[in-house]
């Protein structure tokens, strides 16, 4: 089947717009993270809940061109029409991101650490693995960086 649509689909876009080291260092902390949970599972209730208040990089984005909107509507009301150039190139921003998963603040909150959904929900299953929440799922075995690598994998199955 040739899939030939000239949009993302909305789980990958972000990563695949995001450079490929930036992606690495945010698996490296996930796993690093992990790795510590693993040693420390009395802990992983709290982690769950941190979880739980991340915010993600959409709600990032939104947060973000919402403010700049507000400002620059509040601008053009007291300071000229010329301001409404900032909400507009905002709105066009967000469009672009909606599309293609790219727009120029992405790179900086990617760098920033500002995670998609996605990943913040590989970790919460990964933490839920460790824990042994799931019937038929072996428990991680091995030292605690092994045991949050086999966390991820299922994670990532």
């Amino acid at each position: 089947m040739n899939d030939s649509h000239p949009f993302p689909p909305t789980t990958k876009r972000v990563a695949a717009n995001t450079a490929e080291h930036i992606n690495e260092r945010v698996r490296q902390q996930t796993e690093a993270a992990l790795a510590y949970f693993a040693d420390h599972p009395e802990e992983i209730g709290r982690r769950l809940e941190q979880l739980d208040r991340e915010w993600d990089i959409e709600r990032t984005l939104e947060a973000n061109a919402a403010s700049f909107s507000l400002l620059g509507l509040t601008l053009a009301v007291n300071r000229g029409s010329r301001w409404l150039a900032l909400p507009i190139g905002v709105a066009a921003f967000l469009l672009q991101h909606a599309l293609q998963g790219w727009c120029p603040p992405v790179p900086i909150f990617r760098r920033l650490g500002v995670r998609t959904a996605s990943e913040i929900s590989r970790e919460r299953y990964a933490l839920k693995v460790l824990r042994g929440d799931f019937r038929g799922t072996p428990p991680p075995n091995g030292s605690a960086q092994d045991k949050a690598c086999q966390a991820l994998a299922a994670a990532e199955a």
